[in-house]
C-alpha cells in the first residue's frame, strides 16, 4: 500500500498551509511538505503523549540524542557524540541562533544560490550580511553522458568561496545536500571547503534536514564526518521533519563536534532549547529509532516517482529541463525554454492549476526555474504535468 495519498484527499483533514494557501482545484507543489500518512512509530508516539497528558515544557531528557547518534552510525557510519546534540523548534531558529554565536553584527555569510529562500532571511536576522557565491553549474556535456542525468554536476565554487574569504567573510552556511537541487556535496567537496575555512579561521553552518531522504545513487557524508578540519569549523543543524513528514511538530536539533561549538552551546541562551515541542521531541526521537522501515518504503517511491518525472517532463512540457536530484523530492525545473516567463510559477498557478516553488526566490540563478514537489502519488505527478503540459500548449499557441 502506497504511503503517499491525493492532496485533494489530505485537504478534507489537514489545515498546513499547503492545503489552505490555494484554491481547492489548485495541486500544490510548492511547499516542502509531502502528501503522505504518517510513520506508525511517530503516530504512536504522539498519541501516546496527548493520551498521558505529556504536553508540557520538555525536560531534561537525552533519549533523542542518543536515538539521533544511533541511527547516524547506521545510516552514514557518523559517530555523534550525544553530549554534543542540543534541541530547540526548527531548523529556522538552530541556523539563526548559530549565526549569532559564530558571527558579529555586520560580518559577511556565504550563501551558495540556488538556495532556500530563507537563508537570506536567516542571516538578516542574525545581524550579518549576504554574501552569494552561487553554485557552479553543470555543463552541457554532463546532459550527453546519460539520457537522466542527476544534479552531481553541481558543484561548490571554492575559488568564490576563497574571494569572499579575503574581502572579510568568516562563516559559510551550507545546504547538504542542497535545497532546490537535490545535490549532494562530495566527501571531497567538503573537505576541501572544511580545509579553506580552517585555513581563513572561518566556520561553516551546515543545514543537513534532508539528509535521511539521500537516494541510493548517491553517498551522503555528514559535513561534521568529513575530515578533522571540518570538525573543527562545522556546527550541524538538522531535524526529522522533512524525512518524516513532521515539520509542524517543531523539534530541531544544533550538533557540534569540537570544544569549539560545546562552548557556542553553552553560550546560547537558555530560552533557546527551552522552546523546543515535547511532542516534537518524542516524534523525532519515535523517528531515528523506530522509523526507517518506513523511510525505506518512502525512499522507493520517491524514486520512482523521480523517474517519471525525468521521463515525463521534457514529453508533455517541451522546452522543459531538470536533473534527477540526488535527495529528497524537490526538482528544480529549468522553464527558460517555456512562454512562462522569468517567474514561470506566478503564470502557471492560474494557467495550469498548480502552484509551484518561485525559482526567483532561491536567487538570480533562479530566474526562469520553478521548484516542484514530487512528494506525492503517481496520480497526483501525473495529473499536475498534464496540466502543466496542456497550458504550455496553449501558450505556445
Amino acid at each position: 500500500m502506497s504511503l503517499m495519498i491525493s492532496p485533494f484527499d489530505a485537504r478534507a483533514t489537514r489545515t498546513s498551509g499547503k492545503y489552505t494557501d490555494f484554491p481547492p482545484d489548485v495541486i500544490p507543489m510548492f511547499v516542502a511538505e509531502m502528501d503522505c500518512t504518517l510513520a506508525e512509530p511517530v503516530r504512536d508516539a504522539m498519541i501516546a503523549a496527548v493520551e498521558g497528558g505529556d504536553t508540557g515544557y520538555l525536560g531534561s531528557s537525552r533519549e533523542l540524542p542518543d536515538a539521533f547518534a544511533d541511527f547516524a552510525e547506521r545510516r552514514w557510519g557518523w559517530r555523534v557524540e550525544p553530549d554534543l546534540v542540543h534541541t530547540t523548534t526548527d531548523v529556522s531558529v538552530a541556523a539563526v541562533e548559530v549565526l549569532r554565536q559564530v558571527t558579529e553584527p555586520g560580518d559577511g555569510v556565504v550563501v551558495m544560490p540556488p538556495v532556500y529562500p530563507p537563508f537570506w532571511e536567516f542571516v538578516d536576522e542574525a545581524g550579518c550580511i549576504a554574501v552569494e557565491v552561487p553554485l557552479l553549474p553543470p555543463s552541457d556535456a554532463d546532459d550527453d553522458a546519460t539520457p537522466f542525468p542527476t544534479t552531481a554536476g553541481w558543484r561548490i565554487d571554492l575559488d568564490g568561496v576563497r574571494r569572499a574569504f579575503a574581502d572579510g567573510a568568516h562563516t559559510v552556511l551550507l545546504c547538504n545536500p542542497h535545497n532546490p537541487l537535490g545535490l549532494v556535496h562530495s566527501r571531497e567537496a567538503l573537505a576541501a571547503l572544511a580545509a579553506l575555512a580552517a585555513e581563513w579561521d572561518a566556520v561553516v553552518v551546515s543545514d543537513e534536514i534532508h539528509a535521511p531522504l539521500v537516494h541510493s545513487d548517491a553517498v551522503f557524508t555528514p559535513f561534521l564526518a568529513a575530515s578533522d578540519d571540518a570538525a573543527r569549523v562545522g556546527v550541524t543543524v538538522t531535524a526529522a521533519s522533512k524525512g518524516w513528514n513532521i515539520a509542524g511538530t517543531k523539534c530541531a536539533m544544533m550538533i557540534g563536534a569540537s570544544d569549539r561549538a560545546a562552548a557556542w552551546f553553552d553560550a546560547l541562551p537558555r530560552e533557546v532549547e527551552w522552546r523546543t515541542s515535547i511532542l516534537g521531541y518524542l516524534a523525532s526521537t519515535a523517528a531515528y529509532r523506530d522509523g526507517e522501515p518506513w523511510l525505506e518504503t518512502l525512499l522507493g517511491e520517491l524514486v520512482a516517482n523521480r523517474r517519471l518525472l525525468a521521463e515525463l517532463l521534457p514529453e508533455v512540457v517541451p522546452g522543459a529541463r531538470s536533473r534527477q536530484p540526488q535527495a529528497s523530492y524537490l526538482a528544480w525545473l529549468d522553464l527558460r525554454g517555456t512562454p512562462w516567463g522569468d517567474d514561470p510559477a506566478t503564470p502557471l498557478v492560474d494557467a495550469a492549476r498548480v502552484a509551484l516553488g518561485h525559482g526567483p526566490e532561491f536567487g538570480t540563478p533562479g530566474i526562469g526555474h520553478a521548484r516542484l514537489n514530487f512528494g506525492c502519488s503517481e496520480e497526483t505527478l501525473r495529473e499536475a504535468l498534464g496540466r502543466i503540459g496542456d497550458a504550455t500548449a496553449g501558450a505556445a499557441r
